[in-house]
């Protein structure tokens, strides 16, 4: 069989961006009824995107604001493209989202509102809760990023020092009817995580948000600490009447594009594996991928080469060294620390966003000979991964996947693909 790895771990990452793409997957999922005025209103890595398709689609009036990440703008007629920093929250995104939430705020029960939402909606529109500082914020935001905090965790803390989510963008559109259109990103597509959930309920309470800053030792202003004493700062809650009018409807998921890059692995005469959406630290997710590849090579379990892994969800990186790099060239790098150039093993791990964390790549390539060419450039994987510096590895051997902003985001997607062995041929 005649493939190029390299050439067929790049479609398969291609595949499963286009599976999410807003331009393939909204257009089946807006009301029937497309005619008359609506208000657009968006935030996320998608949200441009998101917006042109509306703009295309939709008969009657349309206008509205979108917010997101810089670099990540498409051109738009009628609906209004901000752009904002992400991950850390800017004045560009707080200013955008004092708009959103005047946009709403007076809206009558004939009103339309659609809002599109996909992952970096949490950052790009922040609207700190009355009392806290956009420099609060941030800061707390900071030493969540760094601290190993899940993403759960981090929206947990979020949506009570906001005063846009955990439902209420979706009370502050009442009593209009709002629809809200959402690409996932988060393990378990939960519509309460995803951006921290503006227009749905919001379950937790802001005494489990005290709770993940004091079991990550994070420093709390005491504005802060007092905000979230007092009742006020409590989300919307499930069975709020505000939000009998608001629908909510998920349109792409990771597991539609590990599907999506599992059937053109069977193209290609491979068996795909789907572990699905995976947490926990990059390196030791990254220890655990290699188990399994180490058993398919040296025993054929749990299934025979030729074959690929495939695996999606956020993992995180607890900051240690000061070198560059996101979550996926942290995975690659320790995948490749632990299988030391097993003949046949190739992987890809990138962010579906095209931005692996802060840096100009969305990942990267790793191959048999990675390992040792990287060993000849002076590089040791184990120092390098010490120095969180999987960015810098990779750029080395000249093995960085740069994609541009693809203008989705479900996530990160790794695969691991796997030859049929030949020594036992010879």
């Amino acid at each position: 069989m005649s493939v190029d790895p390299q050439q067929l771990l790049r479609e398969l990452f291609a595949t499963a961006i286009d599976a999410a793409h807003p331009q393939q997957v909204l257009e089946a999922h807006l009301p029937k009824d497309r005619s008359g005025r609506v208000i657009v209103i968006g935030a996320g890595k998608a949200a441009a995107a998101m917006a042109q398709v509306v703009e295309r689609c939709w008969q009657g009036e349309v206008s509205g604001l979108v917010v997101t990440r810089y670099g990540h703008g498409a051109p738009c007629e009628k609906i209004e493209v901000v752009e904002a920093a992400h991950p850390v929250p800017d004045a560009a995104g707080l200013a955008v989202a004092k708009r959103v939430l005047e946009r709403v705020s007076n809206l009558t029960e004939d009103d339309r509102v659609i809002f599109l939402l996909s992952g970096g909606g949490s950052a790009l529109l922040a609207l700190p809760a009355p009392g806290i500082t956009l420099a609060d914020k941030q800061s707390i935001n900071k030493a969540l990023l760094k601290s190993g905090a899940t993403i759960g965790e981090m929206n947990c803390v979020r949506k009570h020092l906001s005063a846009i989510k955990g439902g209420r963008l979706g009370k502050a559109c009442w009593p209009a009817t709002v629809y809200t259109y959402a690409i996932s990103d988060v393990p378990g597509d939960l519509a309460t995580v995803i951006a921290s959930g503006p227009t749905v309920a919001d379950p937790s309470t802001s005494a489990e948000a005290l709770a993940i800053l004091k079991r990550y030792s994070i420093e709390v202003p005491a504005s802060v600490r007092t905000w979230l004493q007092s009742p006020e700062s409590e989300t919307v809650k499930p069975g709020d009447p505000s939000l009998a009018r608001s629908h909510f409807q998920l349109i792409a998921r990771p597991q539609q594009s590990l599907e999506a890059a599992a059937v053109k692995c069977r193209q290609a005469g491979f068996s795909p594996l789907i572990l699905g959406d995976l947490e926990g630290e990059s390196r030791e997710v990254a220890k655990v991928h290699a188990g399994i590849a180490r058993q398919i090579v040296q025993h054929g379990q749990p299934l025979a080469a030729p074959c690929v892994i495939l695996s999606g969800g956020e993992t995180t990186v607890t900051v240690r060294g000061n070198g560059r790099g996101g979550r996926n060239a942290e995975f690659l790098l320790s995948l490749t620390d632990s299988l030391k150039g097993l003949p046949g093993v190739y992987a890809l791990a990138g962010d579906t966003d095209g931005i692996d964390g802060s840096e100009d790549n969305a990942g990267a390539i790793m191959t048999p000979t990675s390992y040792a060419r990287a060993a000849a450039l002076g590089l040791s994987a184990s120092d390098e991964l010490d120095n969180n510096n999987g960015y810098g590895y990779f750029e080395a051997l000249d093995a960085l996947i740069v994609t541009e902003p693809t203008r989705t985001n479900v996530n990160d997607f790794r695969a691991i693909l796997i030859l049929e062995s030949t020594h036992h041929d010879a």
